[in-house]
C-alpha cells in the first residue's frame, strides 16, 4: 500500500535525507516529489524552508471493501384522483325543498333597534334635496343698476371695443359702477370661451391691459377696472372658497402647511378672506408675481381668535 510522509529542511536534500533517515529506507526504495523549494531571502527576511513528499510502499495489500448491493426501491402508491361532486340542478327536488324550508323558518332578529332597509330608504331624503343641501349656496344677486356713462366709462368702452375688433370678437361691452372710482364690466354675446382662457388667464389679461389703459398719465382719479364673461369672477370665486376650505381640512387633519398654485391678487384675495374664521390655519403669501402663492398654515386652535382681514390686492 503506498503512504507519503512531508519533510521540511533549510534544502531540498535535506529535507530528502530526514525523511529517508525517518523510514530507515534508502534513496532508491522512495520516490520524492519536491512541493516548495527553499528560499533564501535577504539578510534573513522572507526565507522559506524546502518541503519534499516521499511516497513508499509499505508491502501491506490494499482491503477490498464488499460492494453494497443497492437498495430496491419500494413501489409507490397509486393515488386515484378524487371524484368531484355532481353538480345538482337548481330545480331538483332536493334544491326546492331546502328552499321551502328556508323559507318557512322565522326570520332572524334585527339587532337592537335598527329599523329595516325598506323604512331606512322610506326616510332617506330624497337625492335632489340632498345634492341642494351639499351644494354651495348662490350668492344674492347685486343690482348695479344702469349702465354708466361717465367720462371713465366711456375711456373703459372705447378702449374694450377697440381691443375686441381686434381679437375678432363680436362681445357687447356694458360698464357699470358698484362703488366710487369701482368700475365692473361685463362681456356678453356668443362663443366667449376664447375672451376667458384656460383659468381665466386671458380674461385677467384683457383685464389688465384695461386698467394700465385708462390709469395712464393720471395719478389722481385712479379708477378699478373688473372684466367678466358669462359670469366667471362668481363661479371662480365659489370654487375657490370649496378649496380654501378643502385644503384647510386637510391642513388642521395632518398639521401640516399646504402651498396652493400661483394666483392673482384677486384670487388670494378670495382665498384668504375664506378661511379668516376658519380655526386652526392662517393663511399666508410668497413668491412674487407672476408666481405668488397662498400658504395655508396650520395653527394651534386657541379660544379667543382675532385674525386680521387681508387687503391683499397686489
Amino acid at each position: 500500500m503506498i503512504k507519503f510522509i512531508d519533510v521540511t529542511g533549510k534544502t531540498e536534500d535535506e529535507a530528502i535525507q530526514s525523511a529517508l533517515a525517518q523510514l530507515k529506507m534508502d534513496r532508491d526504495d522512495v520516490s520524492v516529489e519536491i512541493l516548495e523549494r527553499a528560499k533564501a531571502g535577504f539578510l534573513g527576511i522572507g526565507s522559506a524552508p524546502a518541503r519534499v513528499r516521499v511516497s513508499y510502499d509499505d508491502g501491506k495489500a490494499e482491503e477490498v471493501k464488499p460492494v453494497e448491493k443497492p437498495a430496491t426501491p419500494k413501489p409507490e402508491k397509486k393515488v386515484e384522483p378524487k371524484s368531484e361532486p355532481k353538480a345538482v340542478p337548481m330545480y331538483a327536488p332536493e334544491v326546492l325543498q331546502k328552499k321551502e324550508s328556508r323559507a318557512n323558518d322565522k326570520p332572524r332578529t334585527e339587532r337592537g333597534d335598527r329599523p329595516a332597509r325598506e323604512d331606512r330608504r322610506e326616510n332617506r331624503a330624497p337625492r335632489a334635496e340632498r345634492a341642494e343641501r351639499s351644494a354651495p349656496q348662490p350668492k344674492p344677486i347685486v343690482d348695479l343698476g344702469e349702465e354708466c356713462h361717465d367720462e371713465k366709462s366711456e375711456q373703459i368702452r372705447a378702449f374694450l371695443k377697440g381691443l375686441l375688433e381686434h381679437m375678432d370678437s363680436a362681445a357687447e361691452v356694458k360698464v357699470y359702477e358698484s362703488e366710487k372710482g369701482r368700475y365692473k364690466v361685463f362681456l356678453e354675446g356668443e362663443k366667449l370661451g376664447a375672451l376667458i382662457g384656460r383659468r381665466g388667464e386671458t380674461l385677467d389679461a384683457i383685464q389688465q391691459l384695461t386698467n394700465y389703459s385708462i390709469n395712464r398719465g393720471s395719478e389722481k382719479n385712479r379708477a378699478r377696472v373688473q372684466v367678466d364673461a358669462e359670469n366667471y369672477r362668481e363661479k371662480r370665486e365659489q370654487s375657490l372658497e370649496r378649496l380654501a376650505e378643502k385644503v384647510a381640512g386637510k391642513v388642521t387633519k395632518y398639521r401640516r402647511n399646504v402651498t396652493l398654485e400661483p394666483m392673482n391678487a384677486y384670487e388670494r384675495h378670495v382665498i384668504h378672506t375664506a378661511l379668516q374664521d376658519y380655526e386652526g390655519v392662517t393663511t399666508s403669501s410668497t413668491g412674487t408675481e407672476p408666481n405668488r402663492r397662498v400658504v395655508v398654515s396650520y395653527e394651534k386652535p386657541q379660544r379667543t381668535s382675532n385674525k386680521p382681514v387681508s387687503r391683499e390686492w397686489s
